[in-house]
């Protein structure tokens, strides 16, 4: 393993501002980057959608072991605060920001990782799958990147993405529905003072409804939340006549999401009505649920690359969402790695030179499996 260019690569890429949609830099670079490695790279449309700067990019390269190709994947996208990332090294081997934003070890571990992985496969001209790679954008924004992907391209049947917190020989199998949605209270504006009985309160029926809720950890596989809320103006001698609020549903059942939703719907609707009001529900949902059967080649591909590192496997469901929800949907079964990346979203994100090491050695070693 060539440590000093690996934690180099991490480094030059945590440097390269890539806000969502705004990952043109990030784009330029992988590509010439994954071209040096002989990959064929296209490009797509996928910001024009978002008004981004940068599509997601595909590369290919033939393989000299016999099957499909295997598929890997990472994003280009950093959350805020990103502007002037860079990693900072320490005595101890772990990596961290300079304590004003986030390191980006979400993706860019993962991403360094799979470069070195290739680039020692090729200085060592060694046997090696057929290989797809896609750099999304957008994941941050609920994987909108790979929500407008053209799937038809991919060959793969199982896919490893690499973004996911924990130690090395961890992967999730398993990852939730999340619905986003939207109300909006419809009442009748009055004067506080001098009529309040001639309003209605958009504020107050929002709140009888919020009240009616079942909220937080619903049961064993959901949860239910309402983020944001607001509503009326300044003046306070105004019946409100306009109340919104946002929240997400995460269940590991798409059914029982898609009923849940439908009973908030519900709640809303009767308190709207015996109130006097109206209200108006819109929900998207970005996040399908899977479940990767244990004994798909995916997982069993995963257990005998750890093993043979000696490394511990762990499979696990996760309650966040990755781009690998959108690559099962169009028939790409496979698994979301730890990939070195710890505290993520916070400016005390950090990696560790040995955590980058041992994510490369694992996409290595998928990378050479025959079976």
């Amino acid at each position: 393993m060539n440590t000093d260019r690996l934690v180099k690569t991490f480094q030059e890429l945590v440097s390269i501002d890539s806000p969502s949609f705004g990952e043109r830099k990030m784009a330029d670079e992988l590509t010439v980057r994954l071209r040096k490695l002989g990959f064929t790279v296209s490009e797509d449309r996928a910001g024009e959608y978002y008004g981004g700067t940068a599509g997601n990019l595909y590369a290919f390269r033939k393989g000299s072991i016999p099957g499909k190709p295997l598929l890997f994947s990472t994003h280009m996208d950093t959350v805020e605060p990103a502007e002037g990332k860079k990693a900072v090294l320490h005595g101890d081997g772990r990596i961290t920001s300079g304590g004003a934003t986030v390191l980006g070890a979400d993706c860019m571990a993962g991403t360094a990782a799979l470069l070195e992985a290739v680039t020692e496969l090729e200085e060592e001209q060694a046997d090696c799958r057929a290989l797809e790679i896609l750099f999304f954008i957008g994941e941050e924004k609920h994987l909108r990147g790979s929500a407008v992907f053209d799937f038809s391209c991919v060959q793969a049947e199982e896919s490893y993405i690499l973004d996911l917190s924990g130690p090395a020989g961890t992967a999730a199998i398993q990852a939730p529905t999340l619905i986003d949605f939207e109300i909006v209270v419809h009442g009748k504006a009055a004067h506080a003072g001098f009529a309040p009985e001639q309003g209605v309160h958009a504020i107050r029926i929002a709140a009888n409804a919020v009240a009616r809720m079942d909220m937080g950890r619903t049961g064993a596989s959901m949860t239910v939340n309402i983020g944001h809320i607001e509503g009326g103006v300044k003046a306070t001698n105004i019946v409100p006549e306009r109340c919104s609020l946002r929240g997400e549903v995460r269940s590991y059942s798409h059914e029982q999401a898609l009923e849940e939703m439908k009973k908030i719907e519900g709640i809303f609707q009767e308190e709207a009505e015996k109130a006097g009001g109206s209200c108006e529900v819109q929900f998207t949902v970005p996040l399908q649920a899977y479940r990767v059967p244990e004994t798909h080649s995916c997982v069993k591909r995963f257990r005998r690359v750890c093993e043979e590192l000696g490394l511990p496997v762990r499979l696990v469901p996760t309650f966040g969402g990755s781009d690998q929800s959108n690559l099962a949907l169009h028939g790409v079964q496979g698994l979301v790695l730890a990939s070195a990346m710890e505290q993520v979203h916070s400016c005390e994100e950090y990696t560790t030179v040995s955590g980058l090491e041992t994510v490369a050695e694992i996409v290595k070693g998928l990378m050479q499996e025959r079976a």
